[in-house]
């Protein structure tokens, strides 16, 4: 069962989330202030957070800073602040959607899903390889130092130790990889690793390259933000 924490002081709005939640089939934890959230972060493990922006003892933003220091767990912002600044703000800080107050109940659900749909699809399995001959030679390893990526076994490894990836960070790693110095928008980024299936923008592309950074370690600060543009892999 998906478990969901919703992250609000509005004691009667945060048990109108929980029972919306709950009759779609989530399971729903409640805190009513920012200190708590991270305890409860690490004792229930949800698959996403609803944060308010104004909590008590430690404000929204603050709390979202704290999360991505140790987690990638999806975050959307729920806020009284409309501000196109303050938006991007909550945006810049690690959260990957933003509801402005007052909101429906409808509206909170439609994100909620669309989230959790691109999580599911981010982490579901590659499809597997059609059947080749033993004879033929595969194609040869993407090689960057320490870094190798093997596209026949869709693996990457560091050093010799493999990391592991889902399919869509993987994929948006070989296209930097195959292309250093080379400056790929996010849009390009979006259409060749997500393609036309793709649901809008959003902050999807900006975690993946989070994620990545983290789990490639000293290798991930290669992947250079180019502002206002976009991303790409640093190096030969």
């Amino acid at each position: 069962m998906t478990t969901i924490l919703v992250v609000e002081d509005d004691i009667a709005l945060s048990n109108l989330l929980r029972s919306h939640l709950e009759s779609e089939g989530y399971q729903v934890f409640q805190v009513f202030d920012g200190p708590a959230t991270l305890p409860a972060v690490e004792q229930y493990r949800p698959q996403l957070i609803l944060l308010d922006w104004m909590l008590p003892g430690m404000d929204g933003l603050a709390v979202c800073r704290r999360l991505r220091q140790s987690y990638l767990t999806p975050i959307i912002m729920l806020t009284a602040r409309t501000e196109e600044v303050d938006q991007l703000l909550g945006l810049e800080v690690g959260a990957d959607d933003y509801i402005a107050k007052p909101f429906s109940i409808r509206q909170v659900l439609a994100r909620v899903r669309a989230i959790l749909r691109r999580v599911e699809l981010d982490s579901a399995p590659a499809s597997a390889p059609q059947a080749v001959a033993e004879t033929a030679p595969g194609p040869a390893p993407l090689v960057r130092g320490v870094l190798r990526i093997s596209s026949a076994e869709r693996s990457v490894r560091l050093d010799g130790q493999e990391i592991e990836l889902t399919p869509k960070e993987y994929d948006l790693l070989v296209l930097l990889a195959s292309h250093p110095g080379w400056v790929f928008k996010r849009e390009v980024l979006l259409q060749q690793v997500w393609g036309d299936s793709y649901e809008g923008f959003d902050r999807t592309i900006d975690n993946h390259i989070t994620r990545l950074r983290k789990k490639l370690g000293p290798v991930g600060e290669k992947i250079d933000t180019v502002w206002g543009v976009g991303y790409r892999f640093k190096g030969d």
